[in-house]
């Protein structure tokens, strides 16, 4: 209970201070438009092997794909109406099970660049270490 304590403490003592020099903090929302713009870029430089962030809207639900290492897939919307291909390993992750249509997923993993979009992948923890863990966020659950 007093590590809760101070640490509310120190965390109104940093936005006091904060304020008072005026720092401006960006918005959740201006985040993700520049996560969108990131992946807006590089779809159109045509770039891969990039480590990106981001949130979309699910408009579809694919079959899993259950060849090689199991893999969950769906497509999300940007906010730049952008598409993505999410693909998620589910032999290193568990799998969301109560994905819908509509559900807002929040992702960080690697961008590979392809003509529909593009696809995140590595959505997980790297069981070897040698690559950064990814995850999704669903409702306020990580799946990595």
């Amino acid at each position: 209970m007093k590590k809760l304590i101070l640490l509310a403490v120190a965390i109104l003592l940093i936005y006091g201070f904060v304020q008072e020099q005026g720092i401006s903090v960006p918005s959740v929302s201006s985040f993700a438009q520049s996560a969108d713009s990131t992946l807006q870029d590089a779809y159109k430089n045509r770039q891969s092997d990039l480590q990106v962030q981001g949130e979309g809207v699910v408009i579809k639900l694919l079959r899993d794909d259950l060849k090689g290492s199991r893999h969950q897939k769906f497509i999300l919307k940007l906010s730049t109406g952008q598409t993505v291909l999410v693909s998620h390993n589910i032999d290193l992750a568990p799998r969301i099970a109560s994905l819908r249509k509509g559900d807002t997923v929040e992702f960080y993993g690697e961008y590979e660049w392809n003509s529909k979009g593009g696809v995140v992948h590595w959505t997980h923890h790297d069981p070897g270490g040698r690559h950064i863990g990814g995850w999704l966020k669903h409702k306020d659950k990580m799946y990595q």
